[in-house]
């Protein structure tokens, strides 16, 4: 029989909400962490009672009852771990595990039964529903009705508020049945009632959550914060941990009680309560009680009257009232000697005190990261200066703090206070004399192999080389059918004899035209510029050789099927995961195998790659010889002397990939020597269109027809 049994995946039914967390059954009792707080339940085995299992909700679920009346409730467990569970309660602690299911007829008319902290419905043997006394936050009676009104819980969206009981009157030894339900209920419940003296008051003191000023009345089972505005009622079960910190000018302290569940006003939560004390304040302490009731309910740790610091004189009440050790800061000293690091979080400065088992960052917001529940720390480069740096932390839940703006002379510090700690460091950068440079801060897990990163930098290689050649291949297209040079020289020619015919007509359209020749001169040299910028891609040809893979890949490849094979069900990142440790692992005589293979294909692909381009140039060379012969004509129709040069430079289009080798000259002589230009023009232009063999366009015939 195993001497432990451990489940992870439990739930703990606490005042209506389930907590998640760990159980562990042992020889010696039974153990419950809770994952979100850290608070740790621990249920001797000679105090148990009674075990009960039974179905529920989240599957199958455990009620423990003790000795004193409480009862524990575990929720989350599969149907066939029961055997093993009765078994290890017999062995150990001599239980018999019963099963007991609940009551689903949905009748309202039962039998209330009190056991312990809880009223129980039953109808016959079988509960019907529970109710935890210490949910209750009040309870009223009227005529043969008792109503219980209940705290709401945060955590849920729904939150049950009240049930109402009828009791039928009956008069059994002059006892009223609705006082004595209500009598019970009472007894039980949790409900705050500042009935009596105070144990003693401390009138006036500073708080920073929640901000003012409050007078702080320490009952025998609560906490009374009594301000101008608002006033708290504090039970002491809901005190988590309490923390004494100096503060960096050493002048001040801080006192931290951290509350679960928290205390609330509006829709504000305040998880922890933050008192700061002058360390030269102090004071003499009555406690209204008498000695024998101090030295009898204390044993010792408080005496009737105290004198001393005001500070030690909170500390040391709360420590007795609530029972709960006081965190101090641990050996950790920054680079001024302090026990604590300057920084910021979120959007205020404040102080970070590395402690013996956690962070805890004062004061806004307060925030407590326990050692346990962090998955790695991470040291950053600040980002608005070289001078300081970000600690960034991030939780098993996924939850990330980042403590920002840290001077870096405490970066030697607290690098050697987290090493000793042995947390894990997600980035292991020089901690000697930081320099501004960011690979001091890069992630250096090269010991590491990363089949995504090797997979990653093959296809960058593959992207830089098709790119290199698309730009090339651009680069020769656009200088064969495009010069901006010698293009910019024949528009100024023809500007320029424009303008001379121009000007022996109109000066006023000559101005309007030089205006239009700016413009389209700088359109022009912009899409010059664009063109040189940003050449056209080349899409990849699908006939190109395939680039050789890795070592590793060609092996991955091979052994991808054997890793799947020996675990099943494995995800795709799990098994790169995988198969890098293999690799890792792996003889330099099987990775040398590897090596040749590669060296093969990457030989064999060089040769590919020769004939390609071969065969990719020939092709290229006759493409060009095709495009040449396929040349495009415009005709450009001149117009007569007694006509100004606007119309006449309006008609011309210029043709980006051809310039005719025409120059029509704008001499103004006679009209028959302008007709015989016109025809051998024509001509020519006819015999050119022949050879290219392509149809005149409908612009070509209809100028023809205008002639």
């Amino acid at each position: 029989m195993a001497e432990t049994l451990e489940f992870n995946d439990v739930y703990q039914e606490v005042k209506g909400s389930m907590n998640d967390g760990r159980l562990r059954l042992s020889r010696q009792g039974i153990i419950f962490k809770n994952s979100k707080t850290g608070k740790v339940d621990n249920i001797q085995a000679g105090e148990l009672t009674e075990g009960i299992w039974r179905r529920v909700a989240l599957g199958h679920g455990l009620k423990l009852l003790t000795k004193n009346g409480h009862v524990y409730k575990y929720d989350g467990f599969r149907e066939s771990e029961f055997e093993k569970l009765s078994d290890f309660f017999k062995t150990h602690y001599r239980l018999e595990l019963m099963e007991k299911d609940l009551c689903v007829k949905g009748w309202n008319w039962g039998t209330v039964k009190f056991g312990g902290q809880l009223l129980s419905f039953d109808i016959g043997d079988q509960p019907v529903f529970e109710i935890p006394l210490s949910n209750v936050s009040q309870c009223t009676t009227g005529k043969n009705e008792v109503t219980l009104e209940f705290h709401q819980n945060d955590d849920a969206e729904v939150s049950l508020m009240e049930v109402r009981f009828y009791v039928p009157p009956t008069q059994e030894d002059g006892v009223d049945p609705v006082e004595a339900f209500a009598q019970n209920v009472l007894s039980k419940a949790d409900v705050i009632q500042a009935t009596g003296d105070a144990i003693c008051i401390f009138r006036e003191l500073q708080c920073l959550t929640p901000r003012g000023r409050y007078d702080i009345r320490i009952y025998p089972t609560f906490l009374h914060l009594h301000g101008k505005t608002f006033d708290y009622k504090i039970p002491y079960t809901t005190v988590l941990r309490l923390f004494l910190l100096p503060h960096k000018d050493q002048r001040q302290m801080f006192f931290v009680i951290s509350l679960d569940p928290p205390i609330k006003q509006g829709q504000t939560r305040y998880h922890f309560l933050i008192l700061l004390f002058s360390k030269d304040e102090d004071i003499s302490l009555t406690l209204n009680m008498n000695e024998e009731e101090v030295e009898k309910r204390f044993e010792g740790r408080l005496t009737k009257n105290m004198s001393g610091s005001l500070y030690e004189m909170v500390s040391r009440v709360m420590k007795a009232l609530v029972n709960r050790k006081i965190t101090v800061p641990g050996n950790f000293q920054g680079h001024s000697g302090a026990q604590c690091i300057t920084c910021s979080y979120k959007a205020s400065s404040g102080l970070l005190y590395p402690l013996e088992r956690g962070f805890i960052y004062v004061h806004k917001p307060p925030v407590h990261i326990r050692f346990d529940e962090i998955s790695f720390v991470n040291f950053a480069r600040g980002t608005t200066t070289t001078r300081s740096f970000d600690f960034e932390i991030e939780t098993k839940q996924g939850t990330q703090y980042t403590f920002s703006s840290i001077e870096r002379e405490e970066y030697g510090k607290l690098f050697d206070f987290v090493n000793a700690k042995k947390l894990n460091i997600k980035n292991r950068g020089l901690k000697e004399g930081m320099n501004p440079s960011y690979d001091e801060y890069a992630d250096s897990d090269e010991d590491q192999h990363d089949a995504y990163l090797e997979r990653m930098k093959e296809e960058g290689k593959i992207r830089e080389e098709n790119a290199n050649d698309s730009s090339d291949d651009s680069g020769e297209e656009t200088d064969e059918s495009f010069n901006p040079g010698e293009e910019e020289e024949d528009v100024a020619e023809e500007f320029d004899s424009n303008a001379s015919a121009s000007s022996s007509s109109n000066e006023g359209d000559s101005d309007r035209d030089e205006k239009k020749r700016k413009q389209l001169k700088k359109a022009k040299m912009a899409k010059d510029r664009k063109s040189r910028k940003k050449p056209v891609e080349k899409g990849k040809d699908p006939n190109a050789p395939k680039r050789p893979m890795s070592a590793y890949m060609l092996w991955l490849n091979a052994s991808r099927e054997k890793i799947k094979s020996d675990h099943p069900g494995i995800s795709i990142t799990d098994l790169s995961k995988k198969a890098g440790e293999i690799w890792k692992g792996m003889s330099k005589e099987k990775k040398e195998e590897w090596d040749r293979k590669a060296e093969d294909a990457r030989r064999d692909y060089e040769k590919a790659m020769k004939e390609y381009e071969g065969g990719r140039g020939e092709s290229s060379k006759r493409d060009k010889s095709k495009k040449k012969k396929k040349v495009k004509v415009k005709m450009e129709k001149k117009s007569t002397p007694s006509r100004g040069s606007s119309s006449k430079s309006s008609s011309r289009q210029l043709s980006e990939s051809f310039k005719s080798k025409e120059f029509v000259s704008s001499d103004e002589s006679s009209s028959g020597e302008n007709k015989s230009k016109k025809k051998r023009r024509r001509s020519e232009d006819s015999e050119e269109e022949e050879l290219a063999s392509t149809p005149p366009s409908s612009e070509d015939s209809a100028s023809g027809s205008d002639e």
